[in-house]
């Protein structure tokens, strides 16, 4: 529609859905409430309504489509009701004000993009249901303070929590077998994690974590050689694994980029595997939670 002088809209009765980008564009729509009987937002149908504070959807609602709401940045709270059963790619990206959200416990996927940018949300709490939280599904909502993933969760996609900056812990469960590349960039105030030693983590999965790398680092931890040393499993591949599990900029590099001369590799036998470990002072210590989560990995 695009009319950005449309400020209210009355529906007629029998209005089963709302059509792709119906309201798109209409800046001064402040309040809408939807009819009962509606069961579709279409994609876009609401996108770029910058000046809605609020929206009532029916219960008979079962499907949001995708980017339904994106950049409606004025929009403070939703409550999606229980028939739907997921989350759809930037439904809700960009909506800057919102700072509370109700996921209902039918939802089983959360798509790309979905809270991208909603950067007033301070809490979510995804249901038992979902399976799937999508790539850069929650990057950059920066007042988001703590999350809770399900048990039944298996995936977390590329950057799915990146930029979070305020988050400070987080929990995966044990049925996440897979967790993309960069997804916890720049949650630059986490200083706790629990993880699986069975999960399989993308490329920086938490480069930039600086709060993790800097917390609480006890002196009398034993260095990153020591623990190898004494905790080695006959397999020079778990060098490589406990690296892809830090992702950390800064706390441990990849062998192949390690530097030749006084600061190079060293070769150390265990239990006659030869390994090779960097020996660097500036690496010796590391903070005790990743000791703690490299000692459950090994």
């Amino acid at each position: 529609m695009n009319n950005d002088e449309l400020t209210e809209v009355t529906f007629a009765q029998g209005v089963s859905s709302i059509g792709k980008r119906t309201f798109w564009g209409c800046e001064s729509l402040t309040v809408i409430t939807l009819p009962d009987g509606v069961t579709k937002i279409g994609k876009g149908a609401f996108s770029g309504c910058y000046s809605l504070t609020a929206i009532s959807i029916p219960d008979s609602v079962t499907m949001i489509r995708e980017y339904a709401f994106s950049g409606c940045d004025s929009l403070m709270a939703i409550t999606i009701p229980d028939g739907v059963t997921m989350i759809g790619d930037e439904v809700f990206s960009g909506c800057s004000s919102l700072t509370a959200i109700t996921i209902p416990d039918g939802v089983t996927t959360i798509g790309e993009w979905a809270f991208h940018g909603c950067s007033s949300l301070t809490a979510i709490t995804i249901p038992d249901g979902v399976t799937k939280i999508d790539s850069l599904a929650f990057r950059d909502c920066s007042s988001l303070t703590a999350i809770t993933i399900p048990d039944g969760v298996t995936t977390i996609g590329n950057y799915a929590f990146a930029e979070c900056s305020s988050l400070t812990a987080i929990t995966i469960p044990d049925s996440v077998t897979s967790i993309g590349a960069r997804a916890f960039r720049d949650c630059s105030a986490l200083t706790k994690l629990i993880l699986s030693p069975a999960v399989s983590t993308g490329e920086d999965c938490f480069s930039n974590c600086t709060a993790l790398i800097t917390a609480a680092a006890d002196k009398n931890m034993p260095s990153v050689s020591d623990l190898l040393h004494y905790r080695w499993h006959r397999n020079v591949a778990v060098i490589e694994r406990v690296n892809a599990l830090l992702c950390l900029m800064g706390t441990w590099d990849h062998v192949e980029k390690q530097p030749s001369g006084t600061d190079s590799l060293k070769e150390k036998k265990m239990d006659g595997v030869e390994a090779p470990l960097k020996a660097s002072e500036a690496r010796e210590k590391i903070p005790k939670v990743l000791w703690r989560v490299i000692l459950e990995f090994l």
